[in-house]
């Protein structure tokens, strides 16, 4: 079985900005292509899992994600970087989804077409339902991020995180990862 690293990506992997719709606006982070790429060069399976709710509420299109994410992704492969797949939840909150995050579908997704162990896995995001989502899914550990809205979320989360571990970046999590540390 193959283990992974599940992302986020708005706030995570790439700056936040509400409801980015254009690649022109994408801004990797700082070091995260070396990270990913030292998770990736470990045997990690990488992918990325993001709520789109501005699909849902009309002020863009899938089109207009996936051009996003096809820049993203040419961004990052200058530092040879490949996620195996990126899950995409386009639904408004209010609406049903079927992978929604906080719903840990797509990471069951992943386990059942990748032959992905969960338990040997983890998800990174900068907000509460990242972790929530890794968590539901069973992963190893599920890491905050202080990027993006994760210093809010920190402050704003503390009875709730218990479990979690609250890192400034994803270089700190990729570090944290392959040092193979205790985790919650």
């Amino acid at each position: 079985m193959n283990k992974a690293v599940f992302c986020d990506r708005d706030g995570t992997l790439i700056e936040e900005r509400d409801y980015l719709s254009r690649p022109e606006q994408v801004k990797i982070l700082a070091g995260t292509g070396r990270a990913l790429r030292s998770l990736q060069d470990a045997g990690f399976f990488l992918f990325i899992v993001s709520n789109q709710s501005g699909v849902g509420r009309g002020y863009f299109t899938m089109e207009d994600v996936e051009r996003v994410n096809r820049h993203m992704l040419s961004e990052l492969a200058r530092e040879k970087v490949d996620f195996k797949k990126i899950y995409i939840a386009p639904e408004a909150p209010e609406s049903p989804s079927r992978g929604r995050k906080p719903s840990p579908q797509f990471l069951f997704d992943a386990r059942d077409e990748f032959n992905v162990d969960l338990s040997h896995s983890y998800m990174i995001g900068d907000k509460l339902i990242d972790l929530e989502c890794g968590w539901k899914a069973g992963v190893k550990s599920s890491i905050l991020v202080r990027t993006g809205y994760g210093a809010e979320c920190e402050r704003a989360s503390q009875g709730k995180l218990s479990q979690a571990i609250v890192v400034d970046d994803l270089a700190a999590a990729a570090e944290r990862i392959l040092r193979g540390e205790p985790v919650r």
